[in-house]
């Protein structure tokens, strides 16, 4: 039996769905990739082989280079799409379940920021631990669509 994944943009305009297995995870340390999340890096899961579909909207697309059009959302921003010759890879983070999908290979190795090295030695807190530093997190309310059980 195929599992069905879902995910989507922050706002909710663009919806997706994944049926088969999703092997080829990944991040890409690149200036491109970099550029084009906002991040250090890019998870990404490539789609080729299976069903893949948008459920409501597609992405606007960018061509950031001759070869590549990257996927987002127009109204909020949300980075949803690599789109080379070879096939589609999808956003990990825009999965509504991105935990299911471990990166196992990082490429564009010569863009990774040297101090991804020391993340896990850092100090961390959750959201609510760091309610003194910033006391507006008590009357957060989230306008991000919800992720689907």
């Amino acid at each position: 039996m195929n599992t069905i994944l879902k995910g989507g943009c922050q706002c909710g305009a663009i919806r997706f769905e994944v049926t088969g297995p999703l092997p080829d995870a990944s991040i890409c340390h690149c200036r491109m990739c970099q550029k084009a999340f906002g991040n250090v890096f890019a998870p990404l899961v490539s789609v080729r082989g299976t069903d893949f579909r948008w459920t409501k909207a597609e992405p606007k697309r960018f061509a950031s280079s001759n070869l590549v059009n990257r996927g987002f959302c127009p109204q909020c921003g949300t980075p949803l799409t690599y789109e080379a010759p070879d096939g589609m890879a999808v956003s990990i983070g825009a999965f509504d379940h991105p935990e299911t999908l471990e990166p196992h290979i990082q490429y564009g190795m010569e863009g990774r920021i040297g101090w991804l090295d020391h993340v896990n030695d850092w100090p961390g807190k959750t959201t609510m631990e760091d309610i003194e530093a910033a006391p507006f997190l008590d009357k957060l309310v989230s306008r991000q669509y919800p992720d689907e059980p």
